[in-house]
């Protein structure tokens, strides 16, 4: 007897319950186990739990290949790598979407560059602002201790009025030093940003032929 017709011989001779079991009904599956020992059977063989299977047609030629059956723990190990994969598709997945978003903003060198010194402008205004207010500051504090001058000999004598016109004029100042120095801050940051995105732009400008200078 040929091999189609055994194979073909064993699918029908099996009941109809039993086939249900299979994966691939009407399927031949057949493996070599930890043995040695070719196996064949019209369902998944368990001495080969741990290796691949073929399934073959009543022909001969192969339908599938059935992968071992999985432990928990390798069960678990695998959902575990499928996660990170998906994971890093979908970081790549977002990174490319943000190189696409960052190339329709900024499609050359100097689209870049006027942004970048836009927003620096915006700060500066900002900054400078704080460093006339600093000054009106110090003019008033200068008034201020030309006052308290006609009470250096007693300073028991300064009026409260003028003490909480200087405690006032200190604790401005203080606000608006520190507020100055949130503002070189942001010029650091904006520039650290742009310093970032053109290393990218850069080498995305490349690959479409945009000007990089």
């Amino acid at each position: 007897m040929t091999l189609a017709g055994w194979m073909l011989g064993v699918a029908c001779s099996v009941p109809a319950p039993a086939l249900a079991q299979s994966a691939y009904p009407g399927g031949i599956y057949t493996c070599v186990d930890a043995r040695g020992r070719k196996l064949t059977s019209d369902r998944p063989i368990p001495e080969c739990s741990d290796r691949e299977q073929s399934v073959l047609n009543p022909s001969g030629t192969v339908r599938a290949i059935v992968p071992p059956t999985l432990t928990g723990p390798e069960r678990a190990a695998l959902e575990a790598r499928q996660r990170r994969e998906a994971e890093e598709r979908a970081r790549q997945a977002e990174e490319r979407r943000r190189e696409r978003a960052l190339l329709v903003r900024y499609p050359n060198r100097a689209m870049h560059d006027k942004e970048r010194q836009e927003a620096l402008d915006s700060i500066a205004v900002v900054r400078q602002a704080a460093i006339n207010r600093v000054r009106e500051l110090q003019r008033q504090r200068r008034e201020l201790d030309a006052e308290l001058e006609f009470y250096a000999r007693d300073p028991s004598k300064v009026p409260p009025s003028l003490r909480r016109l200087v405690e006032d004029n200190d604790k401005s100042m203080a606000v608006q030093e520190r507020f100055i120095l949130d503002q070189e801050a942001e010029i650091a940051r904006v520039n650290a940003r742009f310093d970032e995105e053109l290393v990218r732009l850069q080498q995305l400008w490349a690959q479409i032929g945009a000007p990089t200078n």
